[in-house]
């Protein structure tokens, strides 16, 4: 299996010298088309989607639904998952700027009259970490907070493994 986008770059008239416009186009292949630049802080358009921004979104998508499918396989409907994820630039071990952290913060509703433990939520958290494929590429540390208040978890309940 394999995937493949087309990132279209085109020189713009207009730009100062010395300067370039970072602002391009990326074609998935579903067809799809997003418009890019880079992030503000490095000369790019802020109302475009930036790399970083691609890869937060890439690992909390995969993680969404790999934790999708393994309450499917638990048979525990969800009935909403809503991520507020956040990434921040430092330096790797070679000394280099990368995305050095990655936080998902995951707050989920399962459908009318499930009931999951904490324990249980967790231990979901954890397969879909150790099985999402964006996940096992990133060297990043990548933390997981889960906000046992959202939503329809409810402490104290029997565990459902």
């Amino acid at each position: 299996m394999g995937f493949q986008v087309t990132v279209d770059w085109q020189a713009s008239a207009g730009t100062e010298e010395g300067q370039f416009c970072r602002d391009h186009q990326i074609a998935f292949g579903s067809g799809q088309r997003l418009l890019a630049s880079s992030a503000s802080e490095y000369n790019g358009s802020a109302d475009r989607v930036n790399p970083e921004e691609s890869l937060l979104a890439a690992l909390s998508s995969c993680h969404m639904l790999t934790f999708l499918t393994i309450a499917h396989l638990k048979r525990l409907p969800v009935a909403s998952y809503v991520d507020q994820a956040s990434a921040e630039l430092g330096k790797n071990q070679a000394g280099r700027t990368a995305i050095s952290r990655i936080q998902l913060k995951p707050e989920i509703v399962f459908a009318d009259g499930v009931e999951v433990t904490q324990e249980v939520l967790e231990k979901m958290h954890q397969k879909a970490h150790a099985n999402c494929f964006i996940a096992n590429s990133l060297s990043a540390e990548i933390a997981i907070e889960i906000d046992w208040r959202a939503g329809a978890l409810r402490p104290g309940s029997e565990a459902q493994d």
